[in-house]
């Protein structure tokens, strides 16, 4: 039996030794090979054709130029804008905190080190604020944070809402000599 199985394992490795013989002899069994395949094929219009084909397209007005309306609404758009006394946008937080003489350090300090800045000093109750600048757009605020965040770690920016320029708050004596 174990013989048997000896022999059987040696002709097992004599047949997984042997030789692989090639299919293919030569490249020359496939010279006499051809396939016709035109009628598989997809066809395709000629482009030069339909080009010649086309007339050249008469000028016409479009309905998609709508310039005096177009106008007109942006216009109203401007004039809704500018009626507002403010719009959201960003300013730089340099300071947030119960000290009051922090807060007007903090306020100088801005000043002195940057003077192209113009920092603002609010009171919000019971916190004082300084912030820096006026920004419609957060990225543009990024310039003024960046040049902060040195001097003043704790700077962030945070949304605000800005007066625009053309406005200006009525003072209470104006007022109470109008009522007058």
């Amino acid at each position: 039996m174990k013989k048997g199985l000896w022999i059987l394992v040696a002709m097992g490795l004599m047949t997984a030794c042997k030789t692989s013989s090639s299919s293919v002899k030569s490249s020359s069994t496939y010279d006499s090979y051809s396939e016709d395949l035109s009628g598989s094929l997809p066809t395709y219009p000629s482009f030069e054709e339909k080009i010649k084909a086309q007339q050249p397209a008469e000028p016409t007005t479009s309905p998609q130029a709508m310039d005096a309306r177009l106008n007109n609404l942006a216009q109203s758009q401007y004039d809704k804008n500018k009626s507002e006394p403010y719009f959201n946008g960003y300013k730089v937080l340099v300071y947030s905190g119960l000290n009051r003489e922090e807060a007007f350090e903090t306020q100088e300090k801005i000043n002195e080190l940057y003077p192209e800045l113009k920092a603002d000093l609010q009171y919000q109750q019971p916190r004082y604020l300084v912030k820096v600048g006026r920004f419609a757009y957060k990225v543009e605020a990024l310039k003024s944070f960046n040049l902060v965040k040195t001097e003043f770690p704790s700077a962030r920016i945070i949304p605000d809402r800005i007066q625009r320029q053309e406005f200006s708050v009525p003072s209470q004596t104006s007022d109470a000599e109008r009522q007058n």
